[in-house]
């Protein structure tokens, strides 16, 4: 058995759909039946699904321990870290590592390299993904926060799901882009391929992005970009939605820029392998004492270098 006890911060919320915003991997339905079961106190005493948040109160969740162990391996990656309590770490993704196992591939993730580093990490939020209350797709490098116990990935995840998050990016796109904007488009699923998503698409969800242009070099543009919501592959999607897709994505790039890059830059661009995004800024109120906190990732060298020689190609 394990027990997870939360401050209810939201009142008027029925008691059910409060654990089902705050905890990760478990459905309203598995809540409904933990309350029934005796299994989720508040203040000490039992309640109903229905039951009416007043606010302030300690609500105990207790669950049983996973049935089935988990098989994932602690690895000796090398991981950059940025930032570690006893409650959370903060660490610089590199690109080209998924943050957790899926059921094809199970070793050389963000989590094996952190089960090896953080040896109590338990299965927190789920067996294969202990700790994680937001991701980063593969190609994409920068900062990310890990939960290293049960109050803690309650609490991220709350602000997560509360949009009270500042995540900033740095993205590189083709084309000459000035000012700043925001792109309103919902993201849904594409109705052939399972992985891509599209504006409008199969069960579509709100996405909201804003943008800033940092600089303009040539064909190219450095934005500043933070997602409002969180939708899976969103800055690449509305990127690409107002016609300036990240350099280096092979899902939602478009043929026409490829066409317009100038001869001597065509196998540095074709050379980069990846989408050129980088989670740059990562802010949040710290899950132990509520102090705002923020923390920075430097450009991985892939991108630093790319922008090196982008730079020199149209200032030399």
């Amino acid at each position: 058995m394990r027990e997870i006890e939360i401050k209810a911060d939201r009142p008027s919320l029925r008691l059910d759909l409060f654990l089902a915003q705050t905890l990760s991997g478990l459905s309203r339905t598995k809540i409904k039946e933990l309350i029934e079961k005796g299994l989720v106190l508040i203040d000490g005493k039992k309640a109903k699904p229905s039951f009416r948040l007043k606010g302030e109160e300690v609500i105990k969740v207790i669950l049983k321990e996973e049935s089935e162990p988990s098989t994932l391996l602690p690895e000796p990656i090398p991981i950059e870290v940025l930032y570690e309590d006893g409650d959370i770490v903060v660490v610089n993704k590199p690109p080209g590592m998924l943050v957790h196992p899926t059921s094809r591939i199970r070793s050389g993730t963000l989590v094996n390299a952190l089960l090896y580093r953080i040896k109590d990490l338990g299965p927190i939020g789920g067996v294969l993904r202990p700790g994680i209350v937001h991701r980063l797709d593969k190609g994409t490098s920068g900062v990310l926060v890990v939960a290293k116990n049960e109050e803690a990935h309650a609490a991220l995840l709350h602000q997560f799901k509360e949009r009270k998050v500042q995540k900033v990016y740095l993205a590189l796109v083709y084309g000459p882009l000035e000012g700043e904007g925001e792109v309103r488009l919902p993201i849904g699923y594409h109705p052939r391929y399972g992985l891509k998503r599209i504006p409008k698409g199969k069960k579509a969800k709100e996405a909201i992005t804003s943008w800033k242009t940092k600089e303009v070099l040539g064909d190219f543009s450095l934005l500043e970009v933070t997602p409002i919501t969180g939708r899976t592959h969103q800055i690449r999607v509305h990127l690409s939605s107002i016609g300036h897709p990240l350099v280096g994505d092979p899902m939602y790039g478009r043929k026409k820029w490829a066409k317009r890059i100038p001869q001597d830059l065509k196998p540095i661009i074709n050379a980069f392998s990846r989408p050129a995004l980088h989670a740059f800024k990562l802010g949040f109120f710290h899950p132990k004492d509520n102090r705002w906190v923020k923390f920075t990732a430097p450009l991985p060298q892939d991108m630093e270098e790319l922008l090196e020689k982008i730079h020199a190609y149209y200032k030399g």
